[in-house]
């Protein structure tokens, strides 16, 4: 193996085990192809599937993995023809069987940190659908909760306010200025420190950088 392959197995199986001791469900994944295959067989045949806003889905190939099966009912608002039919989406997506998502950060101490612009894809894993599963980059893990955080606002979401040619202080800069710009799309902060009911959220850990 890498230097980086033995580097993320040895911190993954930290992660794992502080994230199982919060009753999160964990896996670990060498690659994303991996985690793509072991994700869709979470997945059974008349379940019905939402997922929230990621670079981590259509990254890892999840998002086609899920486009592609016909045995599921997909929520999709990138399809929806009008506002009002993104609306509804969101709406009907709290009660998905299964609801995917990646997370903006993950503390070795097993712990999510998330922030959102409108709060659907956090509403979704604080509660609502059956099943959260989570695929993740081993990039997205943070030794501490104050790191975790500090990449959620100065990494994660620079990058994604530049990808939605958002005008804040984040995309010109790179760094957070815990703006209160009409562009903001740093809402909700959410630090899930453990799953409720035991094993909803299922966590998917990927040993490359995926996502922001």
């Amino acid at each position: 193996m890498t230097p980086t392959e033995t580097y993320y197995e040895n911190l993954a199986k930290v992660t794992m085990k502080n994230l199982e001791k919060r009753h999160f469900e964990c896996h670990y994944c060498k690659t994303a192809q991996e985690a793509v295959t072991l994700a869709s067989e979470l997945v059974p045949a008349g379940s019905t599937v939402s997922f929230g806003g990621s670079m981590t889905l259509p990254e890892s190939g999840m998002a086609d993995a899920l486009n592609q099966r016909s045995d599921i009912t997909l929520l999709d608002r990138s399809k929806a023809g009008s506002p009002e039919e993104v609306k509804e989406i969101y709406h009907k997506s709290l009660n998905a069987d299964y609801y995917f998502m990646s997370s903006n950060a993950i503390t070795a101490d097993g712990e999510l940190v998330n922030i959102d612009g409108t709060g659907n894809r956090l509403a979704a894993l604080i509660y609502g659908p059956e099943h959260v599963i989570i695929l993740a980059g081993m990039n997205k893990v943070c030794p501490t909760l104050e790191e975790a955080v500090s990449r959620v606002k100065n990494v994660a979401s620079p990058l994604n306010a530049s990808r939605l040619n958002r005008n804040t202080p984040c995309a010109a800069t790179g760094l957070c200025s815990d703006c209160l710009s009409p562009d903001c799309i740093c809402s909700h902060m959410v630090i899930t420190r453990r799953s409720a009911p035991e094993k909803r959220i299922k966590v998917i850990l990927i040993g490359e950088s995926l996502g922001y």
